[in-house]
């Protein structure tokens, strides 16, 4: 089908042009005609065949001979394009009118030539351009491939001439600047083939986008919040608050963050009220392109990949593998453990508390940990609706330490320790470390780090096993001065591998081991201000403070051994185990810091169920924790609706149970009912009832309920259990304020995308869940991806009667920490279908009608009727037939007032 100036633009939303298509059945026979089968010169369709017969005049009939010949419009298509038959991108292609034989686009049809179904370039096999794109006037179309579409494609610009002299934005004449080179337009398919001799592409990665296509967004200010609170009831009634603020500024490539938290506490009266705002860092950082690195001035973290990992107030200058092509992203691990009731969990990382949640009895998983730094261990506690807390720390150490061959890793920092500790000392401090990664699959690196109180240099080496996985080992030596002004010298030597299996379905994520002889210290621990001690930052200063375990800390018992695993198993397409574990050996003691984690889990007849064992301890502590959990999850909404759960709409409902037990027998058993409602199934709920056998606990019961929405996320639970009540509540967020005004979204992450389509009112964003434009037309997608190509696309089935997208899909290549804007370009108006007429009869079959906005037209079909949208009450329509002056007309129109009203208005109107 012929599309002209997009009026028939292929997307979601297709029931208005549905409804012209019945009325204009000899239309799309003609256009058909026309079009596929005409690709072959004698295969000539009469115009007058519309009006008649034996030579009638087809005086009712525009000029059509564009058409002839397989000769399409001029104008945008939303086409696949391939280059050397490898799929790039779907996106809209200007096609300009050629004008000689030479720069046309050989239009063909699929039929007549299947060379790309038979996997070779389509160029290659096709039919000779110069008889495919050109009229006996010597008009045909060519694709606009401007400087900047070959750049990305991974064209070597500055080796052709005549390319390095033209603009980003201009089009080229493909076959006249490269030898060899050609497009060809499967317009059936809509598929543009891009046929370049490999010669003249750069020896770029594969996902290579150039940095002249990084986008570093616009500027705007950033709030993102997370509020929980709670009500308690039982032996004393208390209220608890806490708050998390993350804003920041864009401006250019500058980007300035700040994260404060807030924390209230009072009794049922107010009484006891204690208070604490705790300022977490402020930075301000930008991308330096041409060192494929980050600037970061402030507060801020060092890698782990040499030393371990350390907070600062100062300056970085620090490699980004995301500004690499197919480069891993960093991650933060999964948090995995089991409560034995209602319970609020706890994250700190280097002594700042980074993320709180309550979850119900049971096995958890924290997979969406968000950590003030790339690394470093972080601790776990799980405060229990009794009030007692079971701690555990989770060692977050990075894979073996591989480069690939050429690549530079590079870390400088310079500043003062910093720490969210009160017994900690701030020396100021520099590190430098460095990855290189050299032939045969070697990677060599080290570092070294200096204050007033220690330094140390470390070499290692690393090595990719091919089959066998990664392994790296280095050695660090360190001279310290402690508190009590002892100097120490000692070594630290680690081994570090990674596997996958992919044919076992076995993943080592991490196997490591660490041993340190007794002189070894790390710069922190010269940072202390005394021998041993409770360190909890700033809650030692609260009333009724009292320190447990995992407070402790003791600088004459050094570390020594420290062995940690984590692996997981896949068992055919039923089930998966896993293990993580991890164990910390001490100088001068037997004691040692233990975790193990294993679970299974697993389906069987679209039943899930799981195991899981918990075990850790720590030194201090007088007795482990052990806890045994099970879980199933049966889907009840599948077996009462079979089938029903494929469609994205459907809201999915399960039967749950589990069940936990720990060492000393005590027992808790929740058996209940969850799902989601709602359209997008963004409401989730929960209502389970339970029973514990510990020291006459009883029934105990749970009911909670999240909602995702368009301007932010808010959650409520309710649970008790004997002489205890509590009521959790949570509202998370963010705000963006940007120069068309104010955004409402869900919470930020760290890079982010506003969609812009002015006008177009609650549209939802395709795959992301409860995220809509608002009143104005604007939504904020959370979560971009760093130096990628991001395809947004908005869903055109949830438009509404008066309001119509041009292209609903555009992509973006954000940089680190930019809120990018996505534009799209809304047509809000009447929907209409027209009778035009000029001089008292029907315009001709096949006239272009246009209300004088690029892309909204329309084509005439049968009795002068043409369909439009987005017309505004009264304005004026421009028609044309021919070239000459005579087959032109204007119209001004005057539409109902009550149009708005309607789904689709019908008129007649004259075009003088």
């Amino acid at each position: 089908m012929v599309r002209t100036n997009n009026i028939f633009t292929k997307n979601n939303r297709m029931s208005a042009h549905r409804r012209l298509l019945r009325k204009t059945p000899v239309a799309v026979s003609l256009l058909l005609a026309l079009s596929p089968f005409s690709a072959f010169a004698d295969n000539y369709f009469n115009p007058a065949f519309l009006t008649g017969l034996n030579g009638a005049s087809t005086d009712g009939v525009a000029d059509l001979s564009r058409f002839e010949k397989n000769q399409q419009a001029p104008g945008n298509y939303r086409v696949d394009v391939y280059l050397n038959n490898n799929y790039i991108t779907r996106r809209n292609v200007t096609f300009n009118a050629a004008t000689t034989k030479s720069s046309g686009t050989e239009v063909h049809n699929a039929d007549a030539d299947n060379a790309a179904a038979a996997g070779q370039p389509v160029s290659d096999t096709s039919n000779n351009a110069e008889e495919q794109t050109t009229t006996s006037d010597g008009t045909g179309i060519v694709a606009c491939i401007t400087v900047k579409n070959l750049e990305v494609m991974g064209v070597a610009i500055k080796a052709f001439p005549e390319l390095a002299k033209l603009a980003p934005d201009d089009c080229v004449d493909l076959p006249s600047a490269i030898k060899d080179a050609s497009t060809s337009l499967d317009f059936e398919h809509l598929r543009l083939d891009i046929s370049i001799p490999q010669a003249a592409l750069s020896n770029s990665a594969r996902g290579y986008i150039p940095p002249s296509q990084w986008d570093q967004g616009i500027p705007a200010f950033l709030l993102n919040y997370n509020f929980n609170g709670s009500h308690n009831e039982g032996d004393s009634t208390t209220n608890n608050y806490f708050l998390s603020l993350n804003g920041g500024l864009n401006f250019g490539a500058w980007r300035l963050r700040d994260t404060s938290n807030w924390n209230y506490s009072t009794g049922k009266h107010g009484e006891n009220a204690t208070h604490d705002w705790q300022h977490v860092s402020t930075y301000i950082e930008r991308t330096i392109i041409a060192l494929k690195g980050e600037l970061v001035a402030g507060d801020s973290n060092t890698s782990s990949d040499v030393f371990d990992s350390l907070g600062f107030r100062g300056v970085q200058l620090a490699s980004d593998d995301n500004m690499l092509p197919d480069s891993m992203k960093g991650f933060a691990p999964t948090i995995r453990g089991i409560a034995k009731s209602n319970a609020q969990v706890t994250i700190k990382q280097n002594g700042y508390k980074i993320y709180q949640t309550s979850v119900p009895p049971g096995a958890f998983v924290i997979d969406d940990l968000y950590p003030t730094s790339s690394s470093g261990d972080l601790t776990v506690s799980v405060e229990e609706a009794d009030g007692s807390i079971n701690t555990f720390t989770v060692p977050y150490s990075t894979v073996p330490i591989l480069q690939r061959e050429g690549r530079v890793k590079y870390a400088l920092t310079a500043g003062k320790f910093r720490s969210g500790s009160s017994d900690e000392d701030d020396p100021s401090f520099v590190q430098a470390t460095a990855i290189w990664g050299v032939s045969k699959g070697f990677t060599l690196y080290g570092g070294a780090q200096y204050s007033e109180n220690y330094n140390a240099w470390a070499l290692g080496v690393g090595k990719n096993l091919g089959e066998w996985g990664g392994l790296s080992v280095d050695v660090t030596q360190a001279n310290s001065v402690l508190a009590d002004d002892s100097e120490h010298h000692g070594s630290s030597v680690r081994f570090l591998y990674a596997k996958s299996l992919n044919s076992w379905g076995t993943d080592f994520q991490l196997l490591g081991y660490r041993y340190s002889t007794k002189g070894y210290y790390t710069l922190e621990d010269t940072t202390l201000k005394m021998m041993e001690g409770y360190n909890d930052p700033n809650d030692e200063n609260k009333a009724g403070y009292v320190p447990t375990y995992s407070d402790y800390y003791n600088l004459y018992y050094t570390k020594r051994g420290q062995i940690q695993l984590n692996l997981s198993q896949s068992i055919g397409e039923e089930g998966s185990i896993y293990i993580t574990a991890s164990n910390q050996s001490y100088w001068h003691t037997d004691e040692t810091t233990s975790l193990l984690q294993v679970g299974y889990s697993g389906v069987w007849k679209d039943i899930n169920y799981g195991l899981n064992y918990s075990y850790n301890k720590a030194t201090e502590q007088e007795h482990a924790d052990r806890v045994f959990s099970f879980n199933v999850s049966l889907p009840i909404s599948k077996w009462l609706m079979p089938g029903g759960d494929e469609g994205s709409s459907h809201n999915a409902t399960y039967a749950t149970y589990s069940g936990n037990v720990d060492a000393e027998g005590k027992m808790t058993q929740q058996a209940g009912i969850s799902g989601t409602l709602l359209r997008d199934n963004n409401l989730s709920y929960s209502v389970q009832q339970g029973y514990s056998n510990h020291d006459g606990e009883g029934y105990n019961g749970m009911a909670s309920m999240n909602y995702q929405g368009a301007y932010g996320n808010s959650n409520v639970s309710y649970s008790y259990s004997k002489g205890y009540r509590q009521l959790n509540y949570g509202l998370s967020g963010g705000v963006v304020v940007h120069q068309h005004g104010v955004t409402l979204s869900q919470p930020l992450g760290e890079t982010n995308i506003l969609v812009a389509a002015p006008g177009a009112k609650g549209i939802d964003v395709e795959n992301q869940t409860g995220v809509k434009t608002d009143w104005r037309g604007y939504a904020v997608l959370p979560y971009g991806n760093d130096y990628r190509l991001n395809r947004i696309a908005l869903d055109t089935t949830t438009l509404n009667d008066h309001t119509d997208i041009d292209e609903a899909v555009t992509t973006v290549v954000p940089t680190k920490g930019a809120l990018v804007q996505a534009s799209f370009k809304a047509r809000v108006g009447v929907r209409a279908m027209l009778i035009m007429t000029h001089n008292g009869k029907p315009l001709p079959f096949g006239t272009t009608v246009s209300t004088g906005e690029n892309n909204n037209a329309g084509i005439v079909g049968d009795d002068g009727q043409v369909y439009l949208s987005g017309l505004q009450l009264n304005g004026k329509l421009t028609a044309q037939w021919g070239d000459s002056a005579d087959k032109q007309c204007k119209a001004n129109y005057q539409l109902p007032k009550d149009s708005l009203t309607q789904s689709i208005v019908r008129a007649t109107i004259a075009c003088n």
